[in-house]
């Protein structure tokens, strides 16, 4: 019985690289990071403790919706406590009442988190399902651009003090095997003013912005479409698939692309 090769190895219109940016707090910076971003076509999920709203240094509740528009909307807890030394029902209030608050603002669910400080025990993970929380970015940086094999201790590729550099290492890297990469980068705008190096934004968003090649997404949608596409069904000898999900997905047939409507069953 002759059967199909198929490989989950594509991203949306059957690109092979992916760019994630993932930034903490709702700092007032922010506000910068957020305009040069979009002068690139770049993609970010901010992480907000709505706690920290109005306060010095922090911007407003009522701006959250129009600045972060394009972006995702993540929660970072309320207060920013350290969860792994906190009871467990305030590590659900401090979680819950964030996605709360966040939603209300933006006007989706909020499916994402970052760790405060980057801390975390298995206790609380293990937590997060029944919160609501699909990912959860650690600050554990391994350097390299494999797709999370862990959602909930999603470790990222760099920080962004040394994004340029790996956004370098991405676009020349030329796989043995055909895969999906991944370049996840995170960070603090505050950071940037800081050290003052906002130009590192402009140099990675010359590098990443504009290339058709590349799918610029946000934690959440990207751990939608790994979802999807691990949802597929196929017939015995991989003819016919079946997307059950409300995602278009493209797949490698035969080190093809093709895409796989959603909601359709298409003969390959």
């Amino acid at each position: 019985m002759a059967t199909r090769k198929i490989k989950f190895d594509r991203f949306p219109n059957g690109s092979q690289k992916a760019v994630v940016f993932s930034f903490d707090d709702g700092r007032e910076h922010d506000r910068r990071l957020v305009e040069m971003m979009n002068r690139y076509g770049l993609k970010g999920t901010f992480h907000l403790n709505s706690g920290f709203f109005g306060r010095d240094g922090y911007i407003q509740a009522e701006e959250v919706r129009a600045l972060f528009e394009g972006h995702e909307v993540s929660a970072h807890t309320v207060t920013h406590p350290f969860l792994e030394q906190s009871p467990s029902d305030q590590v659900a209030e401090e979680i819950l009442t964030d996605r709360a608050a966040l939603e209300a603002l933006v006007g989706y669910p909020v499916r994402g988190m970052s760790y405060p400080f980057g801390t975390y025990n298995d206790k609380v993970v293990e937590m997060l399902p029944a919160l609501g929380i699909e990912n959860a970015r650690t600050v554990q940086s391994h350097g390299g651009f494999h797709m999370p094999a862990d959602p909930l201790r999603w470790h990222p590729t760099c920080h962004h003090k040394t994004m340029v550099e790996k956004a370098e290492e991405f676009l020349a890297l030329q796989s043995r095997h055909s895969r999906m990469e991944l370049l996840f980068i995170w960070g603090h705008s505050y950071e940037f003013a800081n050290d003052d190096n906002w130009e590192l934004v402009d140099r990675v968003g010359e590098l990443l912005g504009g290339r058709e090649n590349l799918w610029h997404t946000a934690m959440s949608e990207l751990i939608a479409y790994q979802n999807a596409v691990s949802a597929l069904r196929f017939s015995v000898d991989r003819s016919l698939v079946h997307n059950p999900s409300a995602t278009d997905v493209w797949i490698g047939v035969d080190g093809e692309s093709a895409m796989v409507p959603a909601g359709k069953t298409i003969k390959l």
